[in-house]
């Protein structure tokens, strides 16, 4: 091969936390890749966010663990991974962003982030060895919680209407009849 490149694949650039820090605009960097993030989100995910948020925060009030739950906030995975997971409850101190892995993340899938939350994130939380993995669909008005075993994510409950308790660090229970907008 000579010094040309001679391949009819697209060269894809590659960016890291640096570019991704010059960057307007909502994005998440995926090994390098950039994806843009969908439109604000509408009404039906933006409420189901609160309302977790809501739960779970007021249960981990009575934590005795350093536990907080936050909502869009930057998981620098690598220098050229950061993601930005519509809720985690992490069990250790942040300070600005998240470094080390959430104990548990929720990702409220839209028709745009389907592909993206339920194969590129649920491997790259998988790898990262993410303890709990909540998929919220509020149109279809259900959830698939996962748990990591063996390295694994084993599906360990579908929920509509149900209660269920995650027992993690801080245990909490989580009502999904609340989370589905009226």
């Amino acid at each position: 091969m000579g010094k040309y490149h001679t391949s009819t694949a697209p060269v894809l650039p590659h960016y890291t936390y640096r570019d991704y820090t010059q960057w307007e605009g909502d994005w998440e960097l995926i090994s390098g890749i950039p994806y843009a993030m969908a439109p604000s989100p509408v009404s039906q995910h933006q409420y189901a966010v609160s309302q977790l948020l809501i739960q779970i925060g007021n249960q981990l009030d009575d934590c005795t663990r350093e536990c907080y739950v936050f909502s869009e906030l930057d998981w620098i995975v690598s220098d050229d991974t950061v993601l930005r997971p519509d809720l985690v409850v992490v069990c250790h101190r942040v300070e600005d962003y998240i470094k080390s892995p959430p104990e548990m993340v929720f990702e409220v899938v839209s028709k745009q982030s389907v592909q993206k939350d339920e194969y590129i994130k649920f491997e790259l939380y998988e790898k990262e060895k993410v303890q709990w993995y909540v998929l919220v669909y509020p149109d279809l008005r259900k959830a698939r919680i996962f748990r990591l075993k063996d390295n694994r994510f084993d599906k360990v409950s579908d929920c509509t209407d149900d209660k269920f308790t995650i027992r993690a660090s801080c245990n909490f229970e989580i009502d999904f009849s609340k989370l589905w907008y009226k």
